[in-house]
């Protein structure tokens, strides 16, 4: 698609992807373009399907992988700073160098799509295509995971009231053996993909005998579910159903854990979580194909984009280009030490992307509110204020070395960015180490991501040094303080008592202390804090809360006041969406 007659200054997204889409690949196409057979496809409709994952990985599994390169970020303004939009571009600029190139994303959250940060889509001129069906729904994978989720609720509250209204000759009798659920220790909440803060705490079972068990519960955001996380993590049929029956779900009132596979509903979870194992393929604006498997949210989720999709991406590609959430302090560190240790593939190239918007930010710049009119401060030229924010670009950067890989860093151009801004964040970040591009994808897709490309074929042909952070024998509060201390900066980590509790229980436990560490945080600050911005020092990490995902492969430490059920915003985006009634096309998102 030829960017001549779209315009990003002047058009929509959407707008710009009504436009691209009437010149789209057939799904057919890109799927035998990137080199896989009729039968090992899966389509849903012309232009999006999946990808019979089994059938082609046994097919590729002897191919040479191609150069394996992760994109992850700064910490961002509440709108986001481009990472998917750069992902895409990316591959796009790839695309323009002649390289056969891949690329990996994550499926959008129906949180953010209707709240304040819109689609994950890419944005401008370097967008994943179809955007309507990307955005809702795609091929059901959320749904899937919703209702595996709530499917474990329902077998828990059910076996609760069963118990409560039954002796032990009646269990007996019916196969089952009492659990002894305590109710004060149920660990999961029931699941919903949207932003709804008034269902964070609910109270549920009210009634007759018949109703239930009477206890608090909530909900929690679908994409961060320990389901979500394992579709992440999950190699293959086998290992996704083994890691579905090590779900703990609750404690008895002697301590015992209690899991799905207690519950015998593991199986019926697994059951939902087929097809959504196939990874989706769709493409770029410029007709790349673009795998989109697993969620977002690396603040209270895993937030990496699958193992299968890098395992297929790598082995069909000269290179694949596999995206991070937020920023390096959470999604790299994630991706790091926990989807590269699972995988074990390792990356060749780290980008990380920053914007001139969001350097000022951690400069002191004004307060960046989503519906509220930009600072003319993000507009204008003040190097000061810019230089004094790269503070926080130079520990993103320190992260990523830490890994033993030299990161690229790309400045995600906006047309307001001045030539001696670009010259200073090249001057910061070149001084620190790091190779640099200025990239306009947005404005002018895969030709103005050329530069960010050339870097990170540079980058992906050095030799590095990647090692872990943390090995897995070092106990489990050491390994959070050296992730707070040497990734976010801390001085050091406070516990709850409740957190004090469970990670001494973990400690003791050879099984539990021996998984990884998921941490959920801001990811609007490298602190615990999403007001306290650059690159805060002096401070002290608090952990109220440690989770155990025993599914997942990891222990998930919860620092500060973060929920695992978002809020949506006093003007959310659904407010612009609508449809055409003539044509049913889908006009708003963005």
């Amino acid at each position: 698609m030829s960017g001549a007659t779209l315009d990003p200054r002047t058009m929509k997204d959407w707008q710009i992807a009504e436009v691209a889409e009437r010149t789209m690949k057939p799904f057919a196409q890109v799927g035998a373009e990137l080199g896989l057979k009729e039968d090992e496809l899966i389509p849903y409709g012309r232009f999006l399907g999946k990808v019979d994952y089994p059938r082609v990985l046994k097919r590729i599994r002897h191919l040479p992988q191609g150069k394996y390169i992760d994109v992850t970020a700064i910490n961002p303004t509440p709108l986001g700073e481009g990472k998917t939009t750069t992902t895409i571009g990316l591959v796009q600029g790839l695309g323009k160098l002649g390289k056969r190139v891949v690329g990996a994303i994550r499926q959008p959250s129906g949180g953010p799509t209707f709240n304040i940060k819109g689609s994950a889509a890419g944005g401008g001129l370097a967008q994943c295509l179809p955007l309507t069906p990307f955005s809702i729904r795609l091929t059901g994978d959320i749904d899937s995971i919703t209702n595996a989720h709530n499917l474990a609720m329902v077998a828990l509250t059910s076996r609760m009231q069963h118990e409560a209204n039954y002796d032990d000759d009646k269990l007996a009798k019916l196969g089952l053996k009492r659990l002894d659920v305590d109710p004060g220790r149920v660990t999961i909440k029931w699941a919903i993909d949207f932003c709804a803060q008034a269902l964070r705490n609910i109270t549920i079972g009210k009634g007759g005998k018949m109703d239930g068990v009477e206890m608090e519960s909530g909900f929690q955001i679908t994409v961060s579910s320990e389901v979500m996380a394992i579709l992440a993590m999950a190699k293959d049929l086998a290992d996704l159903r083994r890691r579905m029956a090590k779900m703990v779900v609750a404690y008895s009132r002697q301590g015992r854990e209690i899991t799905t596979a207690d519950l015998g509903v593991d199986g019926a979870m697994t059951a939902w979580m087929v097809d959504a194992l196939n990874p989706n393929l769709l493409q770029t604006i410029e007709g790349q194909p673009v795998f989109v498997h697993a969620g977002p949210f690396a603040n209270i989720a895993i937030g990496q984009s699958s193992i299968i999709a890098d395992e297929l991406g790598t082995r069909l590609g000269e290179y694949h280009i596999t995206e991070s959430g937020f920023g390096a302090d959470i999604g790299y560190e994630k991706f790091w030490n926990l989807k590269c240790r699972f995988s074990g593939l390792t990356p060749n190239a780290v980008v990380i992307v920053a914007t001139v918007r969001a350097l000022k930010m951690h400069g002191g710049g004004p307060a960046v509110k989503p519906g509220a009119k930009l600072d003319e401060a993000y507009t204008r030229e003040n190097l000061p204020l810019l230089e004094k924010g790269c503070s926080n670009l130079l520990a993103h950067i320190e992260t990523v070395k830490k890994s033993g890989v030299r990161p690229v860093v790309c400045l995600n151009g906006f047309y307001t960015d001045t030539a001696e801004e670009v010259r200073l964040v090249r001057r910061v970040a070149e001084a620190a180490g790091a190779y640099m591009a200025h990239s306009e994808h947005w404005l002018k897709g895969g030709e103005g991501a050329r530069e960010l490309a050339e870097a990170v074929v540079t980058a992906a042909n050095e030799k590095n040094n990647f090692h872990f952070l943390y090995e897995l024998d070092l106990p489990l509060r050491q390994r959070i303080e050296r992730i707070a201390t040497e990734i976010y900066g801390a001085a050091g980590v406070s516990y709850s008592d409740e957190a004090l509790a469970k990670a001494q229980a973990f400690e003791a436990d050879p099984e539990t202390a021996r998984l990884g560490v998921c941490m959920v945080k801001t990811h609007l600050s490298l602190s615990h804090d999403p007001d306290i911005k650059g690159r805060p020092t002096g401070w002290i990490l608090p952990i109220r809360d440690i989770l155990v995902y025993r599914g997942a492969g990891f222990v998930v430490p919860v620092a500060g006041a973060i929920k695992l059920m978002p809020g949506t915003a006093s003007q959310p985006g659904f407010m612009n969406v609508d449809v055409d009634v003539e044509t049913g096309r889908v006009r708003g998102l963005f």
